[in-house]
């Protein structure tokens, strides 16, 4: 079985992220992609606004009743605090699978060499790096990568959905500024954004607006 994993803080999910897990699993055939909210991230200090749990619920509003992607609780919080590793996570996800491939922005991906063990990375998985047109495997080369590593990474360049989670954060808090209901014309601006599922469980949980609006 071939499996991608896809992990991300998904603050909120939204259709770019959709996008990107469908393409990566129609262009590398996978049998199934793991969308993985992340407990803790190790290289940001900010703390995700929304809980663990309200972003695994909206990952599974995301995937809905697809049987090619799955929403994973793989990297909930640790019991210690601890920051969530994607090393432990390809190990745990690398014995049920045949080949396994990690989904990853090109953006984080030029930052590998900070994560925790970059060349077991490299070992257990093979990447999608989801890049722009253009976008080559020549940019590479400050990750010093052996040739055998480079071999294991692959672009997909076909995704160019310009959604960003902080965008849709701002929105949302812009829409609840009067009140804690978000209102509906700017909701109406979020559909291209945002899944039907995905927009109306954040309404019903007021998330996103900032404290300054809540009282």
């Amino acid at each position: 079985m071939r499996i991608g994993y896809y992990g991300g803080t998904f603050d909120p999910p939204h259709r770019g992220h959709l996008a990107v897990a469908q393409a990566a699993a129609a262009a590398f055939a996978l049998d199934r992609v793991e969308l993985a909210p992340t407990g803790r991230q190790p290289l940001k200090d900010a703390a995700p606004h929304a809980t663990f749990t309200q972003r695994l619920d909206m990952v599974r509003l995301l995937c809905g009743e697809s049987a090619l992607l799955h929403a994973s609780d793989i990297e909930a919080p640790r019991a210690n605090g601890s920051p969530n590793y994607t090393v432990d996570t390809l190990r745990t996800l690398a014995r049920n699978c045949d080949e396994l491939f990690a989904i990853v922005g090109a953006d984080s991906f030029l930052d590998l060499r900070r994560w925790r063990e970059p060349d077991e990375l490299l070992r257990i998985a093979q990447w999608i790096v989801v890049s722009r047109p253009g976008w080559a495997l020549d940019n590479l080369t400050p990750l010093a990568l052996t040739a055998e590593q480079r071999a294991r990474v692959h672009l997909l360049t076909t995704v160019h959905v310009d959604i960003s989670a902080t965008g849709i954060r701002a929105k949302l808090a812009q829409g609840g500024a009067s009140q804690k209901k978000l209102a509906d014309a700017v909701a109406e601006t979020l559909t291209n954004e945002l899944t039907p599922e995905v927009l109306r469980y954040i309404r019903e949980h007021h998330l996103y607006i900032s404290e300054e609006n809540q009282s």
